[in-house]
């Protein structure tokens, strides 16, 4: 199999040749910090612009609304007065957006890490599945472009900060935020079916599970995630 010579044709070819970039990450190492970088990057620039765009009084009032809307008068105020102002909300949300992406990537290549203890040819560590980690998760640079256009094309400046999701379950059927479901959906975005493909084609190269256990594997943590966060707002 011809493997790939640096990690920016690593980028590129994993969208045709995914199979490729694996085995030949599979070989090398410190190419990782180029995926976290384009991830982290992409992921801040449309909260960066969000922020400097959207009608902050409104935004404000939007959240209270959303997490407080059942209050009463003098609860709601309290949560409006405890709110950070606008600049606070734009470097927390960017920093933020850097902090989640590193704890979930950790904690996803925990799980690989002991979901492949199973095959005893598997001679990964805990951190080769960290940067394995980055290597799936590049779809999310598309919806980041995608919301970077959606932020740049915005005529209103009372944009939902749904649109910082656009390709989410709640952006597509304009969930509204104070629903219980809003969260949730926001979280189900189209690029996750990508991300599990790419997770079982990196598996069938870095293990000697069956494809079918590889998709398991790779489906498993977000359907399970998924589950039990619905029938916590059911019941």
């Amino acid at each position: 199999m011809q493997q790939v010579s640096n990690p920016f044709q690593a980028m590129k070819d994993i969208i045709t040749k995914p199979n490729q970039v694996f085995a030949t990450i599979n070989e090398v190492h410190n190419w990782s910090w180029i995926p976290f970088l384009f991830i982290a990057t992409f992921g801040a620039i449309p909260i960066y612009l969000y922020f400097n765009f959207v009608d902050f009084a409104w935004y404000n009032e939007l959240m209270v609304q959303s997490v407080a809307g059942e209050l009463s008068p003098g609860e709601q105020s309290a949560v409006r007065n405890a709110m950070a102002d606008q600049a606070q909300s734009l470097w927390a949300g960017v920093f933020g957006s850097v902090f989640v992406v590193i704890i979930s990537n950790a904690i996803l290549a925990l799980y690989f890490n002991f979901a492949t203890k199973a095959d005893e040819e598997c001679v990964q560590s805990y951190t080769d599945w960290y940067g394995f980690a980055w290597w799936i998760s590049l779809p999310t640079i598309v919806c980041s472009l995608i919301s970077i256009v959606v932020v740049l094309l915005a005529q209103d400046n009372q944009l939902s900060p749904v649109s910082l999701s656009p390709t989410s379950l709640a952006f597509i059927f304009s969930i509204d935020m104070a629903s219980p479901w809003a969260s949730l959906t926001q979280s189900i975005r189209l690029e996750s079916i990508w991300v599990m493909y790419l997770t079982s084609v990196g598996l069938s190269q870095w293990t000697h599970f069956s494809a079918k256990r590889n998709y398991i594997i790779a489906i498993a943590p977000y359907l399970l995630i998924w589950v039990i966060w619905a029938l916590s707002i059911v019941f």
